[in-house]
């Protein structure tokens, strides 16, 4: 048994799944299934994030390995686990899969009148793919999940999207399975090597110096567009204007953590020669992301577009931290992940709440919201502070940690990446002004409604944690230091060692 004395990791990825099966079954017409279905999703969504919140406080900081580890045999004869466990670098990424589900399912409630059994349904099993992928301690386990993601957010972008959703649908899908099969092909060579496919196996197992630059390579080019990286980010701005809300409040808040998670969790760990070889080429890409998207942000017309630019931009920090291989920069890697993941969040969720009213996201269309929505008016530019970086909110611990990592491989990387934070004030203090600032000059503006009781019930968490995360953010940091300190020295315990021959370590 597990610290928790019963499988919590199972129960919290399989879950999930059971609530879709209970949705399958719900007969009626269609006002009572949809009914049953929103309440039989929320609830379940509800349970699994209070197990999710047992996780967190009995996980205990100071360990930094593997904890509350399941084990049971699958494929014994090829080395093959079902095998599930946390550390410092995922149980918070588990909670805040756990946590925006139901925030999801809350700000579809009215948004979602068609298909609405099935939408519940994908939204249950993209849950059990993001908890199982985070959980996962086997490689082909996490390789099963990581794919599997792609299933219900390719059905929920592509039935309940936009006019152009099948074609950002399937440039989603298509991208992000082009790079997985040669992370699939890695998988295979490291196998042939260890002989097993058992992450912590895999994490002390020397792979030979020229093997490694191949394989970091097959990450990266999975990696990469989950994260997404310039120049595979292309797909990332189609899939979020198509994508419903909830859907594309989801895409941002933990799928692009899924390619940063891969670099800690295998390319970092398990090829530190590649990854010190090649982290002149990630800085390079992460500081091209951080300038160029911000800069395209800034020509855009479309308030979704520009947000999702700015997730790339945000995103690019988050790939210098972790590459500086020091604990400052992880660690703001690390922070900047969970403070996007909430914000960006936010961001696009406030985009629904206009949309909803007006029916457009175009920037030019709004001005003057202040006057009528004044409680939305907060809240939009809490968040948008907290994409900045003001300092008490979320959004500066990460980027100022990040920038701290930095300085200490590169002055110029330090200052190249802090333009982001200048840019970044540029293109959402425009977003915020053009919107809520000025004189209503519509008249579907003048009688818009300022935010309903579930509107400010899908928000107030948000809130919470975007001003927690500001104010006291050893509460959350505390949770990866060891685990992230263990990584570094393990890292450079690495470098300094002669690597001739691929060894296993006992």
């Amino acid at each position: 048994m597990n610290a928790a004395g019963f499988p919590l990791l199972s129960l919290l990825t399989w879950l999930p799944l059971f609530g879709g099966l209970i949705i399958m079954f719900v007969r009626g017409d269609e006002a009572t299934v949809a009914s049953n279905a929103r309440w039989t999703a929320l609830w379940t969504s509800l349970i699994v994030f209070v197990l999710s919140l047992v996780l967190w406080v009995r996980f205990d900081p100071a360990d930094p390995g593997f904890q509350f580890v399941e084990s049971a045999s699958w494929l014994p004869q090829w080395g093959i686990t079902y095998k599930l466990g946390v550390d410092g670098i995922s149980v918070l990424f588990v909670l805040l899969s756990t946590a925006l589900t139901p925030i999801c399912i809350l700000a579809s409630w009215e948004a979602i009148t068609t298909r609405v059994r099935e939408y519940m349904l994908a939204f249950l099993i993209l849950e059990t793919m993001m908890v199982g992928m985070f959980a996962a301690m086997d490689f082909v386990v996490f390789y099963m999940f990581f794919e599997g993601v792609l299933i219900p957010m390719y059905l929920i972008i592509g039935i309940w999207g936009g006019p152009r959703r099948v074609y950002a649908a399937i440039k989603f899908f298509l991208y992000t399975l082009a790079g997985s099969v040669l992370m699939l092909l890695a998988l295979l060579a490291m196998w042939s090597v260890a002989g097993t496919t058992d992450i912590p196996t895999l994490l002390h197992t020397q792979f030979p110096a020229s093997m490694q630059t191949w394989l970091f390579l097959a990450f990266l080019a999975s990696f990469a567009v989950k994260v997404p990286m310039w120049p595979v980010h292309t797909w990332l701005p189609d899939a979020h204007v198509e994508a419903p809300t909830a859907g594309s409040v989801i895409l941002a808040g933990v799928l692009l953590k899924m390619g940063a998670y891969g670099f800690l969790r295998f390319s970092l760990p398990m090829l530190p020669l590649a990854s010190a070889h090649l982290a002149p080429l990630m800085f390079a890409l992460s500081v091209v992301a951080v300038v160029y998207t911000s800069l395209v942000a800034l020509a855009q017309t479309d308030m979704k577009k520009l947000i999702a630019y700015s997730s790339v931009a945000h995103m690019g920090v988050v790939t210098i931290g972790i590459f500086t291989v020091n604990v400052q920069g992880i660690s703001g890697a690390m922070f900047q992940m969970l403070s996007h993941g909430v914000v960006s969040g936010a961001l696009f969720l406030c985009v629904g709440v206009v949309y909803d009213r007006i029916h457009t996201r175009e920037i030019a269309r709004y001005g003057g919201l202040a006057d009528r929505m004044p409680a939305y008016a907060l809240l939009f530019m809490l968040f948008t502070m907290a994409s900045i970086g003001l300092p008490g909110t979320s959004g500066f611990v990460g980027e100022f940690l990040v920038l701290v990592g930095a300085f200490q491989v590169n002055f110029w990387l330090a200052l190249l990446g802090s333009l982001g934070m200048i840019l970044g004030a540029g293109y959402m203090l425009y977003l915020y002004r053009r919107i809520i600032f000025g004189r209503i000059t519509r008249d579907d503006l003048r009688a818009i409604l300022d935010l309903s009781p579930r509107e400010i019930a899908v928000f107030a968490p948000l809130v919470i944690l975007t001003l927690w995360m500001g104010i006291y953010p050893s509460s959350f940091s505390g949770f990866w230091d060891a685990t992230v300190t263990a990584m570094v020295e393990h890292h450079q315990a690495a470098l300094r060692a002669p690597l001739h021959l691929a060894t296993v370590a006992p």
